[in-house]
C-alpha cells in the first residue's frame, strides 16, 4: 500500500511563498502548521503500523488533519504577500 504525503508543500505547492510567509509572520498559523505536521506524522506512523491503535482513534486523527488543512487553507487563500 502507497501512503499520500499530506504535508501542507505537497497539498498546496501552488501557496509555497504563501505558507512561508505566515510561517514566519502569522503566530497563530504557525500553531496551526505545527499542529497538522503533529497531526500527519502520527496517522502517517499509524498508518505504517509503527503503532497500532483503534479504528475509531486513526479517523478522529484524519478528521482533526482535515479539519486543520482546512483552516490553513482558509488563511493561505486570504493572505497578501509584500511586493
Amino acid at each position: 500500500m502507497t501512503i499520500e504525503k499530506h504535508d501542507l508543500h505537497h497539498e498546496f505547492p501552488e501557496f509555497n511563498d504563501e505558507i512561508h510567509h505566515l510561517k514566519m509572520n502569522n503566530n497563530h498559523f504557525s500553531r496551526l502548521f505545527t499542529e497538522y505536521h503533529k497531526t500527519d506524522q502520527e496517522v502517517h506512523r499509524i498508518e505504517q503500523g509503527v503503532e497500532n491503535t483503534s479504528d475509531e482513534y486513526i479517523a478522529m486523527k484524519k478528521k482533526q488533519r482535515l479539519k486543520l488543512k482546512d483552516d490553513l487553507f482558509v488563511m493561505l487563500k486570504k493572505v497578501e504577500l509584500p511586493a
